[in-house]
């Protein structure tokens, strides 16, 4: 099957190079997924019949990126594309990569070994022919995820293939065709020994795609979730009373949707997804109210996000955003707080974080009603915030008219008694403002030392 596709300027100058050498070289990748779905695509990846040496040979910019596989990167016109040579695959005994790679002496060829369909096709430059050997164009128009050949033997040869099918549904909204899907749970084993930081790769995408509701459904179907994410598959049957209409696992990956669907922040949708995840374990059955109660189960909630974040090597100022955030959500604000109230809050949370806790706010209020939220909820105490913030108020030690050096020589002892005091100060001063003076702090500091003194 054969078709013209647009083909960019500068691909054309970089095929006339390989062509003037005698050598062939095809689009291949995700570039070609997105040509066939009318999209514009930047990242673009090449296959070609040169050898790594005669590529290197051909361009002036050259790094060996990958070139035990066959791989190597060009640099032109401040653009980095990927070239690999035609190639086939033996055996995956460690469930991710090849034992052995072998040079291909076709496109076609080439192409047999790629995951999905919608993957399996190449554009041929400079002249824009489409090369189809598995219909990937007629899977596309079907909007259909479906494995090159058999999908059990896809699966077991990359335990991540799973996982980007998974982000694949989650990316395009495409369904899994019905052989492909029933093949992943028994491919679970094999993903089991992918590296964590490669399902990392595959969760973020996910997460960050229009429709992550739409992955992590099919995670839970194919068992996929109760591996990867043991913690978020136990919330499944959790029901809850009040306002909630879904159970937790429901509940929260609508919260997640929306908070994709408002373009938040890759926190505030890892929040979402986590936010409750500390619910099964903290449940009780309240015999008086007859219903089940969570106490404290953003803590718990909290402490799980960590762990799982952990053990996928997200960054640490990440994990910590995200788990503060979890652990904030619970707040109730009431126009009664004093000041003090306004300020303590700001201070625990973390004045970096507020914007999102309030965006983490909406999307579980959505997750919860099933229909938009309103934002002017938040006003009031949106304005308090910002009145207290104009204020200049006292939020940290670095705020105090006095620092360390001044208890040191006031007589405190050096070590742990300078930063207690220094919180003894700031707790004073967040509720009453006007205490932060060099002259009343000294005096409250030096009657504080004299009780650990006692």
């Amino acid at each position: 099957m054969t078709a013209n596709l647009r083909v960019p300027p500068p691909l054309k100058e970089i095929a006339f190079i390989f062509n003037s050498a005698g050598k062939e070289v095809y689009l291949v990748g995700g570039a070609v997924r997105d040509l066939l779905l009318g999209r514009d695509s930047a990242d673009w990846d090449l296959a070609t019949n040169a050898r790594p040496e005669e590529v290197v040979s051909l361009f002036h910019r050259v790094i060996p990126t990958g070139i035990k596989h066959g791989t190597v990167t060009i640099r032109h016109r401040g653009r980095s594309l990927e070239v690999t040579t035609f190639r086939t695959e033996s055996a995956y005994s460690d469930g991710r990569r090849p034992d052995e790679i072998r040079y291909a002496a076709t496109i076609e060829e080439d192409l047999s070994r790629r995951d999905f369909t919608m993957n399996a096709a190449a554009v041929k430059l400079p002249q824009g022919t489409l090369i189809d050997p598995f219909q990937g164009q007629s899977d596309i128009k079907r909007r259909l995820i479906r494995s090159v050949g058999r999908a059990e033997e896809r699966f077991t040869e990359d335990g991540l293939r799973p996982m980007r099918a998974v982000r694949f549904a989650a990316q395009l909204g495409f369904d899994l065709e019905e052989k492909t899907l029933a093949a992943i749970p028994g491919a679970l084993s094999t993903t089991a020994r992918v590296a964590a930081e490669r399902i990392r790769e595959e969760l973020d995408k996910t997460i960050l795609s229009p429709r992550p509701q739409t992955g992590f459904v099919v995670m839970e179907e194919t068992g996929l979730l109760r591996l990867i994410l043991p913690e978020l598959a136990l919330c499944r049957g959790v029901e809850q009373r009040g306002r909630h209409r879904r159970d937790v696992l429901d509940h929260s990956l609508l919260a997640c949707a929306w908070a994709a669907g408002a373009g938040f922040s890759r926190e505030v949708r890892m929040a979402a997804l986590f936010h409750d995840i500390g619910k099964p374990p903290v449940r009780r059955y309240d015999e008086e109210k007859g219903t089940w109660t969570f106490y404290h189960h953003e803590r718990e909630s909290a402490r799980l996000a960590e762990g799982i974040m952990r053990r996928f090597r997200y960054p640490n100022a990440l994990i910590d955003r995200v788990s503060r955030l979890v652990a904030a959500h619970m707040f109730h604000y009431e126009d009664a707080w004093k000041d003090g109230a306004v300020r303590r809050f700001i201070i625990k949370t973390g004045e970096d974080l507020l914007e999102e806790l309030f965006a983490l706010r909406l999307a579980d209020t959505a997750g919860t009603a099933e229909t938009e939220p309103d934002p002017a909820a938040l006003l009031p105490f949106r304005k308090r915030i910002e009145a207290v913030l104009n204020r200049g108020n006292i939020l940290s030690p670095r705020d105090l008219a006095v620092n360390g050096r001044d208890l040191l020589a006031l007589g405190v002892k050096p070590g742990r008694t300078v930063g207690i005091i220094l919180q003894e100060l700031l707790e004073a001063a967040v509720d009453d403002p006007e205490l932060n003076n060099r002259e009343r702090l000294l005096k409250i500091a030096e009657n504080i030392n004299r009780r650990y003194q006692e």
